[in-house]
C-alpha cells in the first residue's frame, strides 16, 4: 500500500517512517502553522493562495521563517512526484523547531518545514447527493482573542472537542457558535446560507479563517450572478435558510440538510449549492 511521502527540511521519507523530535514545539505546544491543499490532475488547486496564507500565518505567530512560498512550492512538487499517488492530500507545515522545554519562543530559532503528500480520501458521492447534518457547538479556539486570530495554526483542540461532541449526535461537522451567540465557522470549514436569490456568510472580522475554498465560492458567485453578503449570522439564520452548505479544501462544497434536530428547507441539497459545486469542480479541474 502506498501511504505517500513526507519531506522534512528537504529530506524525503515514506510517510510511515517520517519522524520529528519530541522536543519540536509543533508537537509540544501546537506552535506551528499549516496549509492543506487538494490536487486535481496532480496539481494543487490555488497553491499560491494557500502558500501566501501560510506565510501570513507564520507572521502572525512570529515564526522566524527563512524560506517562503517559492521554496515551499518546490517541496510540494518534489513530494507529489515522489509519492507516485494519482491524487494527493497535501499538507505544508512550519513548526518553530526544537528547543528546551518552556513557553519562551525565543529559545527555538530554526523552524522546520514539513510537506506531506498523502493519499486523497474525499467524501463519498452520497455526501453530495443527500447532504449532511451539522451540530452547533459553543467552543473556544486557542487563537480566539489573540494576535493569532485568522492564522491557520496546528492547535485545534477546541475544534477537535467540538467535532467529537456533535459526532456523538450523528453530525458530520461542528458549527462553532461565538460568545455572543453568533455563527462563526465550522470546526474545519466555512459556512454559507442561501436566502432567496442571495448567499450570506460570516465576515472575516468575525474571527474566521479566510478559507481558500470560501474565497473561490465568493468569486464563482460573482461569475454566476449570485449576490453575496458577508454578514453576521445566528443559529436562527441557519434554521430558516433555503439552503446551507459548508466549504473546505478536501470536501469542496458540501450541502447541509439538517442543523441540530431541524431539517433545512426541503431536507435535500438545494439548486444553488449544486450549481456552485459544479462550477467549483469545473474551475478546479481546468
Amino acid at each position: 500500500m502506498n501511504d505517500g511521502v513526507v519531506s522534512i527540511d528537504g529530506q524525503l521519507f515514506p510517510a510511515g517512517e517520517a519522524r520529528v523530535s519530541v522536543f519540536d514545539r509543533g508537537f509540544l505546544y501546537g506552535d506551528s502553522a499549516f496549509e492543506v491543499m487538494r490536487t486535481y490532475a496532480r496539481r494543487p488547486f490555488r497553491e499560491r493562495d494557500h502558500l501566501e496564507r501560510l506565510r501570513r500565518s507564520c507572521e502572525r505567530l512570529l515564526l522566524p521563517i527563512t524560506s517562503g512560498p517559492e521554496q515551499w512550492s518546490h517541496e510540494v512538487r518534489r513530494a507529489i512526484d515522489a509519492s507516485q499517488l494519482p491524487e494527493c492530500n497535501v499538507r505544508v507545515m512550519i513548526t518553530r523547531g526544537t528547543g528546551p522545554l518552556g513557553l519562551d519562543l525565543s529559545e527555538a530559532k530554526r523552524p522546520s518545514v514539513l510537506c506531506f503528500a498523502l493519499p486523497l480520501h474525499p467524501p463519498p458521492a452520497v455526501v453530495y447527493e443527500q447532504g449532511v447534518a451539522v451540530g452547533l457547538s459553543h467552543a473556544a479556539r486557542a487563537t480566539d482573542g489573540t494576535r493569532a486570530v485568522g492564522a491557520k495554526t496546528s492547535n485545534y483542540l477546541g475544534s477537535v472537542l467540538a467535532l467529537h461532541e456533535v459526532k456523538q449526535k450523528g453530525a458530520h461537522e461542528a458549527i462553532i457558535v461565538g460568545p455572543n451567540g453568533e455563527i462563526v465557522e465550522g470546526a474545519t470549514s466555512n459556512v454559507f446560507i442561501v436566502r432567496g436569490d442571495e448567499l450570506a456568510t460570516p465576515p472575516i472580522e468575525a474571527g474566521i479563517l479566510a478559507g481558500i475554498t470560501r474565497k473561490t465560492v465568493l468569486e464563482l458567485a460573482g461569475e454566476l450572478g449570485i449576490a453575496v453578503h458577508e454578514t453576521q449570522l445566528y443559529p436562527h439564520d441557519l434554521y430558516r435558510a433555503d439552503e446551507v452548505f459548508i466549504t473546505s479544501t478536501v470536501r469542496e462544497i458540501v450541502p447541509v440538510v439538517k442543523v441540530d434536530d431541524l431539517v433545512v428547507a426541503a431536507g435535500a441539497p438545494g439548486a444553488k449549492t449544486r450549481r456552485l459545486l459544479a462550477a467549483y469542480r469545473t474551475k478546479a479541474q481546468a
